[in-house]
């Protein structure tokens, strides 16, 4: 999870990788003066969203190093006012250290970024009133209650949210007069987005917003967000989870180590890269023939009850029917064809699924 705003202190030096984030290098100067991110026409505050054609967020041949490692190598998307864009990839693809460059937190070593028509770095005071984040947890303070603490955020606010409506909207009604440090991990989850969405920003910017919480939960976060959206507002999010991506995303970046290499709404996505991702599924109660599997090119895997055999194809209908003609796959039953998905769109263009591990063997960069 990335940092936050601080409410009080000022901006950290830009020396060390953030948590999961690539290896510091121990031979940084800390007192090296920070680069600017450069901006091109950069007038101040934007106004309303979509009024001016100023874009939400504008990135351009964005690179960062830590080291010897290079986390983000040539970075660039455009985000719209109105759009929850979603930024989709594994652990150490540096989703965290875009995100925190974005905020000002960080500073990209070469590159342009602008969001909200601002400087992240340079105007970060201005953009902290437009940008809402998920608080760092130990901006709570454990002895308020839930409401207590959404009620604090939101006396910081000239025109907040209703913490009343806030706590229902986040499934937090029956913690609403517990004691922080007696929440559970994601009613803490919960609440730190709620002090995030509490003062009515025009744009959230959210790191993995829904790890670690079950479905439930899951789901009352997603419809924070799609409310916010509704309102006019523009969400940024990361995430691995390809669920959450579909199901939020107007649009989304695919990065991987570093690098976007795919760009576009979910549907278009899987339409252009993912056409041979389909298969045929089914489950046998018999062990299939070793040898029809090498022909259909499928493959089984024991289950408690029989085996499950995927089998991938380009053409659904031929792959279904040689299915069905073939008389020793065990029995089949319970056919299905599997529709492609963006895990498939990844798959295809890195050669690797979303949840490999990373394999740097000092974390990676986030």
């Amino acid at each position: 999870m990335m940092n936050a705003f601080a409410i009080t202190h000022a901006p950290p030096r830009d020396t060390t990788a953030p948590a999961g984030d690539a290896p510091t290098d121990p031979a940084a100067d800390p007192d090296a003066p920070v680069r600017p991110t450069t901006i091109a026409g950069h007038a101040g505050i934007a106004s309303a969203p979509g009024s001016d054609g100023v874009a939400a967020v504008d990135v351009r041949d964005a690179r960062k190093s830590y080291g010897e490692r290079d986390v983000l190598r040539g970075v660039s998307l455009r985000i719209e006012p109105g759009e929850v864009f979603a930024i989709l990839g594994p652990n150490g693809a540096g989703k965290t250290t875009l995100l925190e460059s974005l905020v000002g937190i960080r500073t990209f070593d070469s590159g342009s970024a602008t969001v909200l028509g601002l400087d992240p770095r340079a105007d970060r005071k201005a953009l902290r009133d437009q940008v809402g984040m998920q608080p760092q947890e130990a901006s709570l303070f454990p002895t308020l209650t839930t409401i207590e603490s959404l009620r604090l955020f939101a006396s910081f606010h000239d025109t907040p949210r209703d913490p009343e409506t806030l706590l229902r909207e986040l499934g937090l009604e029956d913690s609403r007069d517990q004691r922080v440090k007696r929440l559970s991990g994601g009613q803490r989850q919960r609440l730190l987005l709620g002090l995030a969405f509490i003062g009515r920003p025009r744009m959230m910017v959210l790191d993995e917003p829904s790890a670690g919480l079950d479905p439930h939960a899951r789901r009352q976060i997603w419809d924070v967000v799609r409310a916010h959206r509704r309102d006019g507002g523009t969400v940024l999010l990361t995430t691995h989870s390809m669920e959450e991506a579909a199901a939020l995303a107007d649009r989304l970046a695919l990065l991987d180590e570093g690098r976007i290499v795919a760009q576009g709404t979910p549907d278009e996505l899987v339409r252009d890269h993912a056409g041979g991702h389909r298969a045929v599924r089914f489950r046998t109660g018999a062990e299939p023939s070793t040898a029809r599997l090498r022909e259909l090119g499928g493959v089984a895997t024991r289950t408690d009850d029989g085996w499950d055999v995927r089998v991938p194809c380009d053409d659904a209908d031929d792959a279904l029917s040689r299915v069905m003609r073939a008389d020793d796959l065990g029995g089949v039953r319970d056919v299905s064809i599997d529709q492609p998905t963006l895990e498939d769109v990844f798959l295809s263009l890195t050669g690797r699924t979303l949840q490999s591990p990373d394999t740097d063997p000092e974390g990676g960069a986030r």
